[in-house]
């Protein structure tokens, strides 16, 4: 051992080597549990995210996996220090839990923490979150139009699969009677608790090594640096109030009311608030947030983006609770961003991408050069499920994606998901080989143009995925009513779609709202989603006609659209763009 017990700060040299432990040992965590698990969701589209804390539930690191994960741990142990069985941590000790009213994010997303300990002391946790297949609630996989949060599925709140190294059977075998994708989730489950051992063992080789004091200063000095880079970004922005609104389509239930999103940044010297007061009243669906689990996640994962991008930033900020520090978040209690219990609050996720996508839009005047149009800022999540002949389930899960809008440099990126999503995409033939499903279609959106501008909307996903036999798809999405909006003089995006028919009768497709529980479908029927498109950046009459013309001959929009929006006049015969025509009709739409 190499410790100082007298020590109040790391040299430079040696912080550096034990910032690079702290980043590995999460990334480690990250990889065993996505290549250990077997459901796709986690498997193939590594919804989850990993790390270590010290006993003040502090976040010390974390993997680089989606933002809705970042920095939402420390809430589930402060929501396990409430409701620990037996009250008190174990050598050996492994606990579940997912309670939305006790710091998880939503009841899917299964938290395993494992608790350190180095010569009998308690010194931290190592733990994850991953989102499941099927915790078992009224409708498989997902679940939108239920009544409270005992709905939702399995509770857990401070519950030992393991106690003092030995397994909790009953616990176990409850959790096999009540899935109906058992295997997976039990399989999951056992990926989440090797992979937070595997964290917890580095990190006490970590301090065999250097020492606990030095560890833990560095882990300080750390967090420090963290929250200096984070007050240093915030005070380049002008003190002020801030406000952006939007709407919701509606609550999975009641369609004709939307629910308004209301967002009022405070910025004062080195410090935020995220004030969400003037957002709509909690739901009596299940599409409320849990407030600490999400809303605040929400908040952090946005300034991060916003001040902290690695892509633009000359220091990368290192992941942990130093850049969560000078961040606030108010919600009024019992509003759709801090429900009171028990409303349910599963399906959570479109409302907290659309806090975000307002946040960038509060602070569009003051950081021009910083901010993008709006995106989808929505989530498609689909599950799909059915009963095979041996009376087992087959659920799957799925996330489509969206578009970011157009940036100050560069147009939207097309068919990808963004701001708080960051799932990967399920390959096609992996779906082939275990579901009774077959994708008809995967490509680009091509009924609807994106947001123009000097830089264009990215370009949402069509997927039309088909059934083979008898089942039910339950869609959690956003953005039918509401267009991402354009900025600097861009125009608008498109809005989303969801169509249902069957593939012998295709002329009798039905437009789906944007959220449906639990729909019965039968064998060939089709569910085709279509992502929402982003909004344009700067004035279209800017984009370089060259631009508009590969536009227009990659099947982005039409020569039509060109010549109306973008001031351009194609000749499509020759491929060519008519200079002169060009030059008269940018002149003309300038003065309109």
């Amino acid at each position: 051992m190499n410790d100082m017990s007298k020590i109040t700060e790391v040299d430079p040299i040696t912080l550096q080597v034990i910032r690079g432990a702290f980043e590995t040992i999460a990334e480690e965590m990250g990889h065993v549990l996505y290549r250990m698990s077997f459901s796709s969701i986690i498997r193939e589209s590594q919804d989850l995210g990993a790390g270590l804390f010290d006993t003040d539930f502090n976040t010390l690191c974390e993997s680089e996996s989606t933002p809705m994960h970042i920095g939402s741990i420390p809430a589930y142990l402060r929501g396990i220090a409430e409701t620990l069985e037996d009250g008190e941590w174990y050598e050996g000790d492994v606990v579940v839990h997912n309670h939305p009213y006790y710091g998880s994010s939503h009841t899917p997303d299964l938290a395993i923490v494992v608790p350190i300990f180095h010569h009998g002391r308690l010194i931290g946790f190592a733990g994850n979150t991953a989102h499941h297949v099927d915790i078992g609630a009224a409708t498989p996989g997902l679940i939108i139009d239920v009544p409270d949060v005992y709905a939702e599925g399995m509770l857990f709140a401070g519950t030992k699969l393991y106690r003092k190294g030995e397994p909790n059977n009953a616990m176990w075998n409850y959790i096999r009677r009540n899935s109906r994708a058992a295997g997976q989730l039990v399989m999951d489950i056992e990926a989440q608790v090797a992979s937070a051992r595997l964290g917890a063992k580095r990190f006490v080789e970590l301090i065999e090594k250097y020492g606990e004091t030095v560890v833990f200063t560095a882990a300080n000095q750390l967090m420090d640096y963290a929250e200096r880079l984070t007050r240093n970004r915030i005070a380049d922005i002008p003190d002020g109030d801030y406000t952006a609104e939007g709407w919701l389509d509606d609550d999975g239930r009641n369609r004709d009311q939307r629910l308004k999103v209301k967002v009022t940044l405070r910025v004062r010297g080195d410090e935020v608030e995220v004030d969400l007061t003037g957002s709509a009243d909690q739901t009596p669906t299940a599409y409320n947030v849990p407030f600490e689990g999400s809303t605040k996640v929400a908040a952090f994962a946005a300034f991060r983006k916003l001040l902290l991008d690695s892509a633009t930033s000359e220091m990368r900020a290192p992941s942990n609770e130093g850049s969560f520090r000078p961040i606030t978040v108010t919600a009024p209690l019992g509003s759709i961003f801090n429900p009171r219990a028990p409303a349910s609050a599963e399906a959570r996720f479109t409302q907290c991408n659309r806090m975000i996508d307002l946040i960038i839009r509060a602070l569009a005047p003051v950081m021009p050069e910083t901010v993008i149009a709006g995106s989808s800022a929505s989530i498609s999540f689909a599950a799909y499920s059915g009963v095979r002949p041996s009376g087992d389930y087959w659920v799957f899960l799925e996330v489509n994606e969206g578009a970011y809008g157009g940036r100050p440099r560069s147009d939207g990126p097309d068919c990808i998901d963004n701001l708080m999503a960051n799932t990967r995409n399920n390959p096609l033939e992996d779906l082939a080989m275990h579901i009774p499903m077959i994708c008809d279609r995967y490509e680009l959106r091509d009924d609807a143009p994106p947001g123009a501008g000097e830089y264009r909307g990215g370009i949402g996903v069509v997927k039309s995925q088909r059934v083979l036999t008898p089942g039910f798809i339950t869609h959690e999405s956003e953005r039918h009513t509401d267009a991402p909006w354009g900025i600097f003089g861009g125009t608008e995006g498109a809005t989303g779609r969801c169509v249902i028919y069957n593939k012998n009768k295709p002329e009798e497709a039905r437009e789906m709202h944007s959220k449906f529980s639990g729909l019965a479908v039968g064998a060939d029927d089709v569910m085709a989603y279509y992502g929402p498109n982003g909004g344009g950046y700067g004035s279209p009459l800017k984009r370089p006609a060259q631009k508009v013309l590969e536009d227009v001959l990659d099947g982005y929009y039409s020569a039509q659209h060109a010549r109306e929006v973008y001031g351009v006049a194609i000749d499509l015969d020759s491929e060519t763009v008519d200079m002169a025509e060009t030059g008269r009709l940018r002149a003309k739409l300038a003065q309109q």
